[in-house]
């Protein structure tokens, strides 16, 4: 090998492929996309057909329980976000009290627990509107109403599993690598995911209506 050669081969660039877990979990995270896309559709067509009834059924809405409830999925990407930096940092748990000090295990539950007031929420509020008998037959209203938020808290449910999943995984290893925080990384795609769509949703159910 001649030192030309040589100098080529150490001055050659490295080539980082993307990883395939998070390449699989965007493309799957587009097919949601266009799910959603679709409820969204169906919500827009009937409430275009129906006017007179969404009139009626937005004035049952408790607009500033949603808007809390709201504010507690967004924050609760934000404690993701940070759960997802410790695991960057392959650091599983705290090392003290404080949350600057926290790990991913940490960081996570609170996101599950913020992620569980939120359906905790929806369910409460999906009571009262049965109460002022709004349901998922009643109308067209009704059946809009519950078919994209319930699908969303049927995401949401998900979602929290999954944390589960990766906090009992973090646990059960005894040395948290690369590929642990991967499949963290993974789930806080998903995640942010769900957030956004309910953005969305309560940007046109409540505030638009």
């Amino acid at each position: 090998m001649t030192s030309t050669s040589l100098s080529r081969s150490l001055t050659a660039p490295t080539i980082n492929r993307p990883n395939i877990v998070a390449v699989g979990t965007i493309v799957w995270l587009g097919s949601e996309v266009m799910f959603f896309a679709g409820l969204f559709a169906i919500y827009f067509t009937l409430r275009s057909t129906s006017p007179e009834l969404w009139e009626s059924g937005t004035e049952v809405f408790n607009v500033p329980f949603a808007a809390v409830n709201t504010t507690i999925l967004v924050l609760s990407s934000v404690t993701a976000q940070f759960g997802v930096f410790a695991a960057e940092r392959l650091q599983a748990r705290r090392t003290g009290w404080k949350p600057t000090q926290w790990g991913m295990i940490e960081w996570f539950f609170l996101t599950y627990a913020m992620g569980a007031i939120f359906v905790v929420g929806q369910v409460y509020e999906y009571a009262i509107l049965v109460s002022e008998y709004v349901t998922l037959t009643s109308d067209a209203f009704g059946s809009a109403f519950y078919l994209t938020t319930g699908f969303h808290g049927l995401h949401v449910t998900g979602g929290l599993i999954a944390f589960l999943l990766v906090i009992g995984r973090a646990y059960a290893v005894k040395v948290f690598t690369h590929r642990d925080a991967t499949s963290a990384i993974v789930v806080s795609y998903y995640w942010h995911f769900v957030d956004v769509v309910w953005i969305g949703l309560f940007l046109v159910i409540y505030v638009l209506q």
